[in-house]
């Protein structure tokens, strides 16, 4: 993919939705197709002028030649000694010119091809994607309780993502299903992705094996071969930081990267506990970790797909928790956006997070500070866009909801003002004249469906109208179109052959992973 990537793409299918008529039959059939992904076009907030960018780069580049990056891995420090790096031991130090040529072969942009073609995507430039929250050991579910998920509860939430049209993928984990055994549970997982939706999703990265099946379970579902040219799905590879990355990462990353699939390379900053208790030098640090494990995906890979990622949190220094929605990780948002597109590459953030205990107004509140920041910070794979609260513990069927609202309402605004109807629009004003109004013009229903974002979930109405409906709290009115919702599903059907492939796969690696507890690092 070449680095004109941002020119070339075009949205794959219209911004709009295709003139009075083609509006007014989704209308009247009330279809929710998946949004086209996000061509972004409003300005970004960038508050760095250019000699600070070159500042941040040259102290990330001074941490990479003199301070280095451990990486405990046999195969990448022998992978590192051959490209030319200075090893000793487990620390790898670099050239700083040496890491800016590997980082140069990765491609600006990536097209997602998805099991439905019609809901493929593209990631990178001005184009950007919303992804659900992933990785919660418990969950809120359509009663409001906190409890122990289950495969039956993931597939819960693959189907809502499913139905969700702001929502670009299925993700995997989005809740542990704790009724399966840790070894067999990417098999599980991955299924369960793949089956209850058509959109694309991510792959298990918990080891390199975990990862090699995840390919294998891509090659069934694809074809034999398929994934090596066509990104299908998405690996993140998380750091220890500061400055650490693991083997069983490493491992992952390479099975992603060796088959061509994009991998998401996230150092897990907590501000003030894993890095320096400051904003500009946190991101510095930040930086160098990133660009450590982009320039790796180039060894494994020349030319592979990779994404600078990043999981964002300050930590309180009177307990010791994460914390989310705070000005400090706005301003790192957009002093890493600003980073990434310095070297051309597509960036992961995360998006609604939030530490809040139920959907209250603490998790509104946190939700709404990072959402707009991430929007405005111009990300490309936004992550944990929907369910997260309690710091990640939970995902709530309620915030779930809300949060995917939310995100179609982002969506929109980020989209930029529209300029296609402005004669038709003023051509009204004469029409109605002064003292008049324009509820029943022409062009106000033809268009008012998509002049105004209409909510489902934020009730405006007067409060005798709240109470005639049951004073309901946004908490129950979530919890019911969910439920809703999951009635209306219909499962978008793999082909029985190929099910019976993947299911045939999965009896057969159960059968040779033991079951012992552990992350099947060997078999």
């Amino acid at each position: 993919m070449t680095r004109a990537f941002e020119q070339a793409t075009k949205p794959v299918r219209g911004q709009r939705s295709g003139g009075r008529a083609n509006r007014q039959a989704l209308r009247s059939h009330n279809i929710e197709q998946m949004l086209p992904h996000l061509r972004h076009g409003l300005p970004y907030t960038e508050p760095m002028d250019t000699d600070q960018i070159a500042k941040i780069d040259d102290a990330s580049m001074a941490i990479l030649e003199e301070v280095g990056v451990i990486f405990r891995d046999p195969i990448a420090l022998e992978d590192w000694r051959k490209a030319g790096a200075r090893v000793e031991g487990e620390l790898v130090k670099f050239d700083r010119h040496h890491i800016r040529e590997l980082i140069k072969s990765i491609p600006s942009g990536v097209e997602y091809h998805a099991r439905d073609p019609e809901k493929n995507l593209k990631l990178g430039g001005r184009n950007c994607m919303f992804v659900p929250m992933t990785g919660a050991p418990f969950l809120r579910d359509l009663e409001d309780k906190r409890r122990n998920p289950t495969l039956d509860d993931l597939a819960m939430f693959h189907k809502l993502a499913h139905m969700s049209p702001a929502l670009h993928s299925s993700a995997h984990h989005i809740v542990e299903p704790m009724d399966h055994a840790v070894p067999w549970r990417h098999l599980r997982i991955t299924y369960s992705s793949m089956k209850y939706s058509d959109k694309t999703f991510m792959g298990m990265t918990t080891s390199g094996k975990n990862a090699e099946d995840v390919m294998d379970m891509c090659d069934i579902l694809f074809g034999k071969g398929y994934i090596d040219d066509h990104p299908v799905t998405t690996g993140n590879i998380n750091g220890n930081s500061p400055l650490v990355w693991d083997a069983t990462m490493l491992g992952a990353l390479r099975a992603f990267v060796k088959r061509n699939q994009p991998v998401l390379c996230s150092p897990f900053v907590l501000g003030g506990a894993n890095t320096p208790a400051s904003t500009v030098p946190a991101v510095v640090q930040l930086n160098a970790e990133a660009l450590s494990a982009l320039a790796y995906t180039q060894v494994v890979r020349k030319g592979a797909p990779a994404v600078y990622g990043h999981y964002l949190a300050t930590v309180s220094m009177q307990s010791g928790a994460p914390m989310a929605g705070t000005p400090e990780i706005c301003l790192m948002n957009f002093l890493i956006g600003q980073m990434a597109r310095h070297y051309d590459v597509p960036w992961r953030t995360s998006n609604t997070l939030g530490g809040a205990k139920v959907l209250d107004a603490q998790a509104g509140y946190e939700s709404g500070v990072n959402l707009m920041a991430v929007m405005m910070s111009g990300a490309n794979y936004i992550w944990h866009s929907a369910g997260w609260n309690e710091a990640g513990m939970h995902c709530s069927v309620a915030k779930f909801m809300v949060d995917a609202e939310q995100c179609a309402m982002a969506y929109r605004m980020a989209q930029g003002p529209r300029w296609d109807d402005f004669d038709e629009a003023l051509a009204a004003v004469r029409d109605v004249g002064p003292g008049g109004h324009y509820l029943g013009h022409p062009h106000t229903q033809d268009n008012f469906q998509r002049a105004f974002y209409m909510p489902k979930l934020l009730d405006n109405n007067n409060i005798e109208q709240w109470m005639a409906n049951g004073s309901k709290s946004i908490t129950q009115r979530a919890l019911n179109l969910a439920k809703a919702k999951l009635d209306e599903y219909e499962e978008p059907k793999i082909d029985q052959a190929i099910n019976e492939q993947l299911l045939d796969f999965i009896a057969r690696r159960e059968s040779e992973i033991p079951d012992d507890g552990g992350l099947n690092e060997d078999c």
